[in-house]
């Protein structure tokens, strides 16, 4: 026990104490948050009027980010496979930094969902023994369900190793492998259960589609482990650990096989809508071509599509992929590209037209957006501060005193 709190003492002093970089880092993405938790006791006190969403278009911003969200915790499985399984030395060492972003982003995922609820202080409801979770019959309960367990699986893992290794002792891998081996599944679960929430809509033509699990789940390994790669290089920048080229590159070597398949699908279902042109090729009009005086979405997607393909080739081109310019360019490119695609490309189209044939044109408004950037910043805070705890225990520069040492084995 008083290891423990010697543990503890130290993870505090360790988040506490920083230089100016890091505290002018943690003081704006504090101001942000700030400003979004204002904007969410508005909209608290004024309803969900004060956003862009109305009964045509009842998903909006949350909800576009809580998909994206959860393909970027998916993508921590691309760290684990190799490292654990394959034993590959160069990601071995850094996949606790994956399985602690996809940390960050299941707590984004949830505050998402709750954000975007009329009535959040009625989540009770969907509590076992007080309410009523009606699992396993609402994939809305399976959701939920497989979101908790895959953050209880990423919080176990790092935070067992992470211990040991403050103990100076290895972890015991006897213990630790059923609970690896189930996280892959677990991480594809997550996203493919997300896929589900939408192709369960028979009414909804856009998104019931059986081809929109494998989509979800292709794209999640092009804009994760992007951002996997551009969060690296500032971690390894600004800090002792050290992160090889080889881990990088091989992340991006995955990003191009996964956005040639995501961007296949992509063909398979415009050509299956265009080419049979029935009433139901009316969300994809909307988004390439417009549909009926609306092209809102026309520019955004396009430019989406632009940027995927560009990134694609880039990463599929050995030289350009191993050149950290055109690395990061693409990676920016992707992330940005994947989440247009996720996002509005995703959501709003599925409600356009509206069974009673309207379209409602869905703007975010300002307090959606500031919401969103409280979220995200929220979100990279909780990330930092595991980071500042954990890097320093890797490179072993916070460790068990070895006084405390001796004296528990004497």
């Amino acid at each position: 026990m008083s290891t423990f709190v010697e543990f503890i003492i130290g993870t505090l002093l360790l988040v506490l104490r920083g230089g100016k970089k890091y505290y002018l880092w943690m003081a704006t993405l504090a101001l942000i948050a700030a400003v979004g938790m204002g904007a969410w006791m508005y909209q608290l006190d004024s309803g969900l009027t004060i956003t862009g969403m109305r009964d045509q278009v009842s998903w909006g911003l949350y909800i576009a980010n809580f998909t994206f969200l959860v393909g970027l915790a998916a993508a921590a499985v691309l760290l684990v496979i190799p490292a654990y399984i394959y034993k590959w030395g160069p990601i071995k060492e850094i996949v606790l930094l994956g399985e602690l972003l996809a940390v960050s982003a299941i707590i984004m995922c949830l505050m998402f969902v709750t954000f975007d609820l009329g009535h959040p202080e009625r989540f009770w409801h969907l509590v076992p023994g007080i309410g009523m979770l009606n699992f396993p019959i609402s994939m809305l309960s399976w959701d939920v369900v497989v979101l908790n367990v895959y953050l209880i699986l990423n919080i176990s893992l790092p935070a067992y190793i992470l211990w040991k290794a403050y103990q100076d002792k290895e972890p015991n891998y006897k213990v630790l492998w059923p609970f690896i081996i189930f996280s892959i599944p677990a991480a594809v679960s997550i996203h493919t259960v997300t896929a589900f929430l939408y192709s369960g809509f028979p009414a909804r033509p856009y998104w019931n589609a059986s081809i929109l699990a494998p989509r979800f789940i292709a794209s999640a390994f092009c804009s994760g482990p992007s951002f996997i790669i551009l969060a690296f290089q500032i971690i390894r920048k600004n800090t002792a650990i050290k992160i090889q080229d080889r881990a990088i590159f091989k992340l991006g070597e995955i990003i191009a096989y996964a956005m040639g398949i995501n961007l296949f699908l992509l063909i398979a279902e415009v050509f299956k809508e265009f080419y049979s042109a029935t009433v139901h090729m009316a969300p994809l009009q909307y988004m390439f071509t417009g549909l009926h005086g609306h092209y809102e979405l026309v520019p955004i997607m396009w430019t989406a599509i632009a940027l995927n393909v560009t990134a694609f080739f880039i990463m599929l081109t050995p030289k350009l992929r191993e050149n950290f310019l055109w690395l990061n360019t693409a990676c920016v490119m992707m992330f940005i590209g994947v989440w247009i695609e996720k996002g509005p490309g995703l959501i709003i189209p599925g409600f356009v037209p509206s069974p009673l044939g309207e379209i409602w044109t869905y703007v975010p408004t300002l307090p959606e957006v500031l919401i969103t950037l409280g979220i995200w910043a929220i979100g990279l805070m909780i990330y930092t501060v595991l980071l500042k705890v954990a890097i320093p225990i890797e490179v072993g520069e916070f460790r068990q005193t070895r006084e405390r040492v001796r004296g528990i084995t004497e």
